[in-house]
């Protein structure tokens, strides 16, 4: 649904036109978004893309096979994150996940467009998640063209880098602490949080704090 949605918007894109051109999913597929940038493979090389959504594109950015033209597909994929890209146990988004992808642009009319691998050969392609506040052992998480989940470090405090195609997002493992040795608690001294580790978890949707005591961890899970 999603692939034949997403060439449905590159075959309508002008090929004259040098502006990324947005798509709207059907309904059943509400909070997705869709957009498509027709561009020379020499201008790509060459010339980079500085700003295509969170995506920054250097120069030496090469398609495999060479094509004259391709269309680079971003997908923001928003609240259906989950359903298209599960995560392993213990993990959750801290944002949206992110997709570029690269086509055959030769021929939009085309019934099937060719997918092509682009691969950068000088410096790496950087995504940045603007939403996203640094958190310890955050990480970045990437789904290749294979299907296989690579994780890699966080640049920046909301940055991944790859230089290849897929699919993005930053994620932190939900792992609980050992349990702490029954003690008498100490006299109260005020202040109201001495003595308890307190951590904040934030994502796109907003942020929540947990507290480590007595009670037991905190934990959240994306819908």
């Amino acid at each position: 649904m999603l692939f034949s949605r997403t060439m449905l918007i590159v075959h309508f894109i002008d090929p004259e036109l040098a502006a990324p051109m947005m798509g709207s999913p059907p309904a059943n597929l509400s909070g997705i978004q869709i957009s498509a940038l027709r561009l020379r493979s020499g201008s790509l090389f060459t010339r980079g893309v500085r700003q295509y959504k969170q995506f920054s594109i250097p120069v030496g950015v090469i398609g495999t096979p060479y094509v004259e033209r391709l269309v680079l597909v971003y997908q923001n994929l928003g609240n259906w994150s989950t359903t298209y890209y599960p995560l392993p146990p213990r993990y959750m988004y801290l944002a949206p996940v992110l997709g570029l992808l690269a086509y055959d642009a030769s021929n939009l009319s085309a019934t099937n467009l060719e997918e092509l691998d682009i691969h950068a050969s000088e410096d790496p392609i950087s995504i940045e998640f603007t939403q996203v506040q640094p958190v310890r052992d955050a990480q970045c998480v990437w789904f290749d063209l294979d299907g296989r989940t690579n994780f890699t470090k966080v640049v920046s405090g909301n940055k991944c880098l790859t230089y290849e195609q897929g699919h993005f997002s930053i994620v932190v493992e939900s792992t609980a602490p050992s349990p702490a040795p029954v003690t008498q608690p100490p006299p109260h001294q005020g202040g109201g949080g001495e003595g308890l580790d307190h951590w904040w978890v934030c994502t796109w949707w907003g942020c929540i704090v947990g507290v480590v005591g007595i009670a037991d961890p905190v934990g959240v899970e994306i819908q």
